[in-house]
């Protein structure tokens, strides 16, 4: 499925606002501009470095996708888009220990 240039700006803001909210906080579009390029082409961001919690995430992603005129099935190509692709990447939470 390709995605239309309303939904590629729906991605882009998505992004932006994802790396805005990450931490630390990073400007998507100057890490875009300044990233350099790898052996296949490509623009290799750093996204590893950034870190979001998934609670967080999935609002975010919610808040771009909800009320948008684009099918179920858009949406979802959307998300899985934005979580396969160069997104922050989840907080590590430690679990809880029982003390003895």
């Amino acid at each position: 499925m390709v995605a239309t240039r309303k939904e590629d700006q729906i991605m882009w803001d998505i992004y932006r606002d994802l790396f805005k909210e990450a931490t630390p906080s990073g400007d998507f579009d100057k890490l875009v501009e300044d990233a350099p390029i790898n052996e296949r082409g490509q623009k290799d961001i750093g996204f590893m470095n950034y870190e979001i919690s998934e609670d967080l995430f999935n609002q975010i992603l919610d808040r771009h996708l909800k009320g948008k005129r684009i099918t179920k099935l858009k949406q979802r190509m959307l998300r899985n888009t934005v979580l396969l692709g160069c997104s922050p990447r989840f907080s590590v939470i430690e679990p809880k220990t029982e003390e003895k």
